[in-house]
């Protein structure tokens, strides 16, 4: 099997936002590589490769997106079989870092020592974290009557620490004036896997609402009481048949289950909906961290910016800037470089994702074009 190695690396350019978000793998092997491989063939506006297997696993969060361009790409270069496996993030990265896959899927950037374990798998690199897509993290509810909703930061850490247990609590009451409250027990739900979209939505809530949010923005859940399920498809699941349920998962499960979603009071003139352009401005009043070839995002979740929805996600694929397969190299550039492109970000707002940003997604196909 042919092994692969992971590297940081992408300058950071000035503000700007992004998402992230596509995996792929290859099987395991170390193949020093040198980019002297045939031309692609351009079929359709996509450069394709005449070959290659390229095995994807990873987050949860951005699956449906993954599903849209590994359909798009084979059609259009049908040489090359792509497949990915949404088994969340951790599991993508400790894939990736084992050498079983040539892209990893991950909501959060690599961390430090995760860099340096890559350094065995990227033979003469490291992994590299590129944003592919953005996503809206979606507080969806199931409460029988009520069709609009309306909470802010502070009240949604004490319903998801059980602090706030019915739904006509003053504090739900006030940001909900005339609305037909019930006196319904409210059941909170979270993942019990751990998860990128739990790690942000603890970030969200202990930047957004410090005084009443302790916990540590980890991708284990850690606050008291309610349920639990796996992946954000089982919460979503979980939450369309209680009545008085509250979660958290993308916007593409909302809107795949008919599930109600949370406008957020952020302290803008007006409550915030969720979509994909209300995230792609959120996305746009962060800014860019990352060093050298690494791409990693500082989001801001305090923002008042007029239709900007704070609580988004970016995923990330890892891969190696040099180490990478000779076999798989034209494949994983040629894929990467489409998922980056105009057309492969142009349908992300129909399945409810957030497109990246203009400027960053030429700087992914920038990095990409130079991976050996």
């Amino acid at each position: 099997m042919q092994r692969r190695r992971t590297h940081r690396g992408l300058t950071p350019g000035t503000g700007a936002a992004m998402a992230a978000g596509v995996l792929l793998l290859s099987a395991c092997g170390t193949t020093s590589v040198t980019d002297d491989s045939p031309a692609p063939t351009r079929t359709s506006g996509i450069a394709c490769a005449e070959s290659g297997r390229l095995a994807a696993s990873g987050s949860s969060a951005q699956q449906h997106a993954m599903k849209h361009w590994t359909r798009e790409y084979r059609e259009a270069c049908p040489g090359v079989e792509i497949r990915y496996v949404p088994i969340g993030s951790g599991g993508g990265v400790a894939q990736f870092l084992r050498g079983a896959t040539v892209i990893g899927g991950t909501d959060s950037p690599l961390k430090a020592d995760e860099v340096e374990r890559s350094r065995e798998v990227c033979r003469g690199g490291r992994a590299i974290d590129l944003p592919m897509v953005g996503g809206p993290v979606a507080i969806g509810y199931n409460l029988s009557g009520v069709r609009d909703l309306v909470l802010d930061a502070p009240t949604l850490a004490k319903i998801f620490d059980s602090r706030i247990t019915v739904w006509n609590a003053p504090e739900i009451r006030r940001l909900n004036p005339g609305a037909q409250l019930p006196a319904t027990p409210i059941s909170p739900v979270h993942r019990s896997d751990e998860s990128g979209t739990t790690q942000h939505l603890n970030a969200y809530l202990a930047d957004a609402a410090p005084a009443q949010w302790r916990y540590p923005e980890d991708k284990a859940w850690q606050a008291h009481g309610g349920q639990s399920a796996v992946g954000s498809g089982g919460v979503a699941d979980l939450v369309q048949v209680t009545d008085g349920a509250i979660g958290y998962f993308e916007l593409s499960f909302a809107k795949a289950k008919g599930i109600s979603t949370v406008r957020l009071d952020t302290g803008a003139p007006e409550p915030v909906a969720v979509s994909a352009g209300t995230a792609s401005a959120g996305i746009a009043t962060g800014r860019v961290e990352g060093t050298g070839n690494d791409m990693t995002l500082a989001l801001d979740h305090r923002t008042r910016a007029p239709g900007a929805y704070p609580l988004v996600l970016v995923t990330y694929e890892i891969v190696c800037d040099r180490g990478n397969p000779a076999e798989l190299l034209p494949a994983l550039k040629s894929f990467l470089t489409y998922t980056a492109s105009a057309r492969g970000q142009r349908d992300l707002p129909r399945i409810h994702y957030a497109p990246l940003p203009d400027e960053v997604a030429a700087r992914v196909r920038q990095v990409v074009d130079g991976l050996s």
